[in-house]
């Protein structure tokens, strides 16, 4: 099992443990519909014996440790000890007020139970109350798990520095010793000069099946001229093979110069086929940008928008989100499709050209690394419009939950860096997790 959920169910014998038994049952149904990768006792872990018992047998990424009833600081001291994953602290909510018998005491063993938390490495942990019937706690444990899932994940992540950031776009450059220490992630650096002179040694033949796959999404692939769209497809091969043989999964690749002036068509429409293949591939050599749209693409499943803040229309409450030409072409409006057009500063093509789809709920986010070397998340929700595109690339129009003119000047004021990515999908409440999880500052729009 790669990825482990462990449900850690603690109290003593005191309590009325027949309400304990029945909540207990609950939570395993419960969770059991929310993740196939979850591990649980085989009962409620009434004593230290119980509990260090089922610990000596599980691997977890996350813990879900629930006070069945009270169980003293001891308990959480003997989980924290052992494992140093994200945990979630699920208080039950008392079963009857009816003058009688107090039958849990979980609230009180929360406390303990955060005591001891708090007291352990960062102290950071995610917390929820109510009994498993509950639609909020329900919502609360699939974020968890969703987010210690992507955390889980980029441990196996080994992503590629193509070429460095030009100069003046520093923001996106990365250590490695500094993406592997906060998100465990591997990073590998090549230079673009390398993969133009791969592309440089396919023939055409070579590059048939490539050209293809691009004509079965781009739209007026055809008015490109021949030369580029031959091109485009040596490169296109040339980073599909690269990816394979490196086992990448992200990817921010330099794109100009180099690829204008040493190549002559553009890695635009590369980056675009790759993401809608679900490799995260960002532009500009923004390797946390990258790693921003891996994070958006892992907890959705779909391709993200990545690109700058152009344009705010207070009155519309709107923020223009823009790129030259490397949206993936799954993004695209249906009504266009993923037309095809030229680079608008360097007027060479291919690179992409439209407007990207409507979506009722999105996420802006952001991987930002701070000014003394630590890390957080831009997290804001919104809507994206159904409008077309609104300059010569890709765009998307994306009407903000707050205020969208406090957003821009707090952002601006903050120092964030000038790229973003619009997940197309609500996931603002697993991105707060997964910043916690992660160390990262979370910072709400």
């Amino acid at each position: 099992m790669s990825f482990q959920v462990a449900y850690i169910p603690i109290g003593v014998g005191t309590f009325h443990l027949e309400s304990a038994q029945l909540e207990f049952d609950k939570s395993v149904r419960l969770l059991s519909s929310l993740t196939e990768d979850g591990v649980y006792p085989d009962r409620m872990l009434l004593t230290l014996e119980d509990l260090k018992e089922f610990l000596d047998r599980i691997s977890p990424d996350l813990i879900i440790l629930q006070n069945i009833t009270f169980a003293n600081a001891a308990y959480a001291g003997e989980v924290l000890k052992r494992f140093s994953c994200p945990v979630l602290l699920w208080t039950l909510r008392e079963p009857a007020i009816d003058g009688g018998r107090l039958r849990l005491n979980s609230l009180t063993g929360a406390y303990s139970a955060a005591n001891m938390l708090r007291a352990f490495s960062d102290g950071e942990f995610e917390y929820v109350f109510g009994s498993p019937g509950e639609e909020e706690v329900k919502t609360q444990l699939e974020a968890a798990i969703r987010a210690a899932g992507v955390k889980a994940g980029l441990k196996d992540l080994k992503m590629a520095a193509i070429g460095h950031t030009p100069q003046g776009f520093g923001f996106g450059r990365a250590l490695d010793s500094e993406l592997l220490k906060n998100f465990g992630v591997t990073l590998e650096a090549v230079e673009a000069r390398e993969l133009i002179g791969r592309a440089k040694g396919f023939d055409d033949a070579e590059c048939e099946a490539e050209l293809k796959e691009a004509q079965a999404w781009l739209k007026g692939l055809e008015k490109t001229p021949e030369k580029n769209v031959k091109d485009f497809a040596r490169l296109y091969r040339a980073y599909k093979e690269y990816i394979k043989e490196n086992g990448i999964g992200a990817l921010s690749s330099r794109c100009w110069p180099d690829f204008f002036t040493s190549f002559g068509t553009p890695v635009c429409t590369v980056l675009s086929l790759l993401n809608a293949e679900g490799i995260a591939a960002g532009c500009e050599a923004d390797v946390y940008g990258a790693l921003s749209m891996y994070i958006g693409n892992r907890l959705t499943g779909k391709a993200v928008f990545f690109g700058d803040p152009v344009s705010m229309d207070e009155t519309e409450g709107t923020v223009t989100y823009w790129h030259c030409g490397m949206a993936a072409c799954s993004l695209a409006r249906t009504d266009t499709g993923a037309c095809v057009g030229v680079h608008p500063n360097r007027k060479i093509g291919p690179a992409m050209d439209f407007g990207c789809a409507a979506c009722d709920q999105v996420t802006i986010f952001r991987v930002g690394r701070k000014t003394d070397g630590t890390f957080r998340f831009f997290i804001a929700r919104g809507e994206a419009l159904d409008k077309p595109k609104q300059f010569t690339g890709t765009s998307v129009v994306v009407r903000t939950e707050r205020d969208a003119k406090e957003m821009v000047y707090k952002s601006v004021k903050q120092g964030w860096e000038p790229h973003f990515v619009v997940i197309y999908g609500d996931v603002a409440l697993e991105l707060e997790m997964l910043g916690r999880m992660t160390g990262a500052e979370v910072c709400r729009y």
